[in-house]
């Protein structure tokens, strides 16, 4: 009889925290704001080099772009002759960023010039037409 009231008061206490549990959670969930980026003004651009990059030039030009204002210096790849970087555009754009440069190492480079066939083309890598895309998108707007 005693084994039965302890098996009972146990399961309440269970059943009670996990509703309690289930009730913070659904509320974080009505509550939480979507995250705010603090740099929408992010932009990636290239330059491509016609001559081979060595590693003692990799660390000049990586130099020479960190001297510029609007790139952040763990923002430059530098790979295969061609230099990836990352700027915000209310600073700079790509246009100032090459002339600086170009005036800072006189290299033989030539600044990467998105095609008119891809400029408007969409980049998003997830299948919009998929039902895990539709499925996320109709909880994300139930909630948000």
């Amino acid at each position: 009889m005693k084994t039965k009231k302890i098996i009972k008061r146990g399961l309440w206490t269970l059943s009670t925290v996990a509703v309690l549990f289930i009730g913070i959670m659904l509320f974080h969930i009505i509550t939480a704001k979507p995250a705010v980026y603090e740099s929408p003004n992010l932009q990636v651009s290239r330059i491509d080099f016609k001559t081979n990059i060595d590693s003692a030039k990799a660390k000049q030009i990586c130099a020479d772009l960190r001297s510029i204002k609007g790139l952040t210096s763990d923002s430059i790849i530098v790979k295969r002759n061609v230099v990836v970087y990352f700027h915000n555009n209310k600073i700079t754009n790509s246009e100032k960023v090459y002339n600086e440069l170009m005036n800072k190492g006189h290299y033989d480079a030539q600044r990467y010039i998105l095609p008119a066939n891809l400029a408007n083309k969409e980049v998003c890598p997830i299948d919009q037409n998929s039902f895990t895309y539709k499925v996320a998108k109709s909880l994300n707007q139930i909630f948000n």
